[in-house]
């Protein structure tokens, strides 16, 4: 008991070492500064990707609604070639919209009737496709970081914890050399969990704001294909087709 006693006493005697984020870097090993670094450079490509995709999606949405009200008169008075021209405004160059108007108008224009409505199909729904891959620009790289950052910084703390105790071993430090390296060790993982949560969190919200998009284009595909197909049926007059 007396034994007990005085190795808990020595223990308490032990000058501790610093906690700060600073002593930290200093005394943490190189694959663990490493490990460190690489959650960094994860951390601002997801901001980058955030901010980058936040203004591609607020410029494609108000592109699309201001598109939509600028060709419906064009598509009243059935203007093939006043609404072909108008999506191809270089104000609306990022517009999703003007993205599959564009492609069926074009085939229209060559040829209006039922071949032409199936061409226009086919190619607004390639259009489509291609404007929503546009919008998963980036995507990737936030499912992966949001999937591999725990497991980065748990690699850290597997380093931190193998030089903690490999410094014990050797220098014969007690509990609060211990704590020290195991507090630093642990940095990593609570930094890995950090940068996953973010890279998630970005990864499910612009994947919702996908699918509003997707099921808008899905909509507008719809109303353009019935449109196409009253107008086969009743065909412009040759003034407005001029």
């Amino acid at each position: 008991m007396m034994m007990l006693l005085s190795v808990t006493a020595a223990f308490a005697e032990e000058e501790v070492p610093g906690f700060s984020l600073t002593e930290m870097w200093t005394s943490a090993a190189i694959p663990a500064k490493g490990v460190i670094v690489m959650l960094a450079l994860m951390l601002i490509a997801c901001l980058v990707i955030f901010i980058e995709r936040l203004l591609a999606f607020g410029s494609a949405t108000s592109q699309s609604k201001l598109l939509a009200a600028r060709i419906v008169p064009f598509l009243n008075k059935n203007d093939i070639a006043g609404a072909l021209k108008l999506t191809k405004d270089d104000a609306f160059k990022s517009s999703y919209l003007a993205g599959i108007l564009k492609a069926g108008l074009a085939e229209l224009d060559l040829r209006l009737d039922s071949y032409g409505v199936h061409n226009a199909e086919r190619v607004v729904a390639k259009a489509a496709t291609q404007e929503v891959s546009k919008l998963r620009r980036w995507m990737s790289v936030l499912a992966t970081v949001g999937s591999t950052a725990p497991f980065v910084g748990l690699f850290g703390t597997t380093i931190g914890v193998i030089n903690a105790f490999r410094g014990m071993a050797t220098a014969g430090a007690g509990l609060a050399g211990i704590s020290a390296g195991i507090s630093e060790a642990l940095i990593t993982t609570a930094a890995g969990i950090g940068v996953a949560v973010f890279g998630v969190w970005m990864f499910n919200y612009f994947n919702n704001r996908i699918d509003k998009v997707t099921e808008e284009l899905e909509s507008s595909e719809a109303d353009f294909l019935g449109w196409a197909e009253k107008l086969i049926q009743d065909p412009p007059t040759a003034e407005v087709a001029k």
